[in-house]
């Protein structure tokens, strides 16, 4: 109980708030609009990269309540409303069609069904709405995914349920939103086992 209420989530904050992964977040976050959602916002680490100048609203899903207490600093100090609401990710209460844009960063490797959490996010963008993603996952070396797959099993008890080997390429094509726009590369200065990066844009038809 202490590990995973109070230990794993700060672990798990400081971890996805390094240097590497912060620069990835400002290639994608400056690009919301409108009323955003945002999936796993965990720490609020994207809250202060938003434009407030092209953002309305985020609303930030999340079941962790311990991630919450660690949002609150940066909530309270964003000029933009944020409402929290805590909730699977795979079945969020918002209406079809109701968000301009949605954010999903480093999120997809630890949800227990990525292909339905796509669908939620699919079901909640208007047309034309973007999906706006930065992920880690399967490597394009065979050593390196030997050493994921050898790792995951041990990897998902210490970093709540983040999976080494999902390959988001592969995710996206199945959710039959339109990739506009995916670029890789390993994160300098980060572990090639979780620094294998995806990001860009996909938009809903």
């Amino acid at each position: 109980m202490l590990w995973s209420r109070f230990i794993q989530p700060r672990i798990i904050s400081f971890a996805c708030g390094t240097k590497p992964f912060m620069i990835q977040r400002t290639k994608i976050i400056p690009f919301a609009e409108g009323n955003v959602l945002e999936i796993g916002i965990g720490s609020g680490l994207n809250i202060p990269l938003y434009d407030t100048d092209l953002v309305k609203k985020i609303v930030g899903v999340d079941p962790s309540a311990a991630m919450h207490s660690l949002a609150k600093e940066r909530i309270n100090e964003s000029p933009v409303s944020i409402e929290f609401i805590s909730a699977d990710a795979a079945e969020i209460p918002l209406q079809d069609q109701s968000i301009d844009t949605i954010v999903c960063t480093y999120t997809l490797c630890s949800v227990s069904n990525p292909q339905q959490v796509l669908k939620e996010v699919k079901r909640l963008l208007k047309p034309g709405g973007k999906f706006l993603f930065s992920e880690h996952g399967n490597a394009p070396d065979e050593s390196v995914v030997k050493f994921q797959h050898k790792l995951e099993p041990i990897w998902k008890f210490l970093a709540d349920g983040c999976h080494l080997t999902r390959s988001i390429p592969d995710l996206l094509d199945e959710s039959d939103m339109k990739i506009d726009k995916i670029e890789t590369m390993y994160l300098p200065k980060t572990p090639r086992f979780v620094g294998y990066n995806y990001w860009g844009m996909a938009v809903n038809d």
